[in-house]
């Protein structure tokens, strides 16, 4: 018997023996580097699932003061000359109520912005390098005040443009504002130049993880310039020069400042 286990014994017969194989190591959880697709569209679902809930609980809070914003944004229109008071049409049965619902969601997504910045913040972070985060990170408070300054600059323009627009009225053409076309100028307008004033914020986020370059902006400005003509005369409504011509302006402002701001941070 001892012989046949020496026989057995590699040390005795000198022919090898594959080892086993180890098992995989377990990784810890939450250690996971890699999102699937699935993992991505289910991120992205709750994201924009977290972002429609805080527009509509904002929309919640825009229906009851909608009355009172609806009285602010009739200010800027000259009074009724036959009634003293300023005021708009109502031309369809529902109109009323359209109104309403537009001025509460437009205020929905005001007071969401805080959230609506998080939930974007929370979906790309993960994709950022720590020191990209660390970079962008102070930039995200900034964009909500950026948002408000552009809202308050729409509604410094908008006495003007009404005003502009008003001048080509006369006897013949005469001013029966209504109500409808008129609510969607104004938010349109509000909402175009709040998003347009997050320009700058992207451009600096965009120098921070080295997509951009303060060279690269120099060499595109005519392009820039030439763009940013074509969104100003698209992203107004109204067909005045007032509101194209102020959101161009502030649009290559910002980003003359910005381009600036990028090239003395050493980008």
């Amino acid at each position: 018997m001892a012989d046949a286990d020496a026989l057995r014994d590699p040390a005795v017969t000198g022919v090898p023996t594959t080892p086993e194989p180890s098992p995989p190591p377990v990784s810890a959880p939450g250690d996971e580097t890699v999102m699937s697709l699935v993992d991505h569209l289910g991120e992205l679902r709750s994201r924009l699932f977290k972002a429609i809930l805080a527009v509509a609980v904002g929309s919640v809070v825009g229906y009851i003061v909608a009355p009172a914003i609806r009285d602010i944004l009739i200010l800027p229109l000259p009074p009724n000359p036959q009634t003293g008071v300023r005021s708009v049409q109502v031309l369809g049965l529902g109109d009323a109520f359209v109104i309403q619902l537009k001025i509460s969601i437009v205020v929905g997504i005001i007071l969401a912005m805080p959230v609506l910045l998080y939930q974007l913040w929370a979906f790309i972070a993960p994709g950022l390098t720590p020191s990209e985060r660390r970079t962008v990170r102070p930039w995200i408070p900034l964009a909500l005040l950026f948002f408000a300054l552009g809202v308050a600059i729409a509604y410094v323009v908008l006495p003007f443009a009404i005003t502009f627009l008003l001048g080509y009225t006369d006897e013949h053409l005469v001013q029966g504002i209504a109500a409808g076309p008129y609510f969607e100028f104004v938010t349109t307008m509000f909402l175009a130049f709040g998003l347009v004033m997050e320009f700058p914020i992207v451009m600096v986020g965009l120098s921070r993880v080295g997509i951009l370059t303060s060279t690269r902006l120099r060499e595109s400005r005519r392009m820039v310039i030439l763009g940013i003509a074509i969104f100003a005369a698209v992203a107004t409504p109204g067909g005045d020069l007032v509101s194209p011509f102020v959101l161009g302006g502030t649009m290559y402002i910002l980003f003359e400042l910005t381009a600036l701001f990028i090239k003395r941070s050493g980008r």
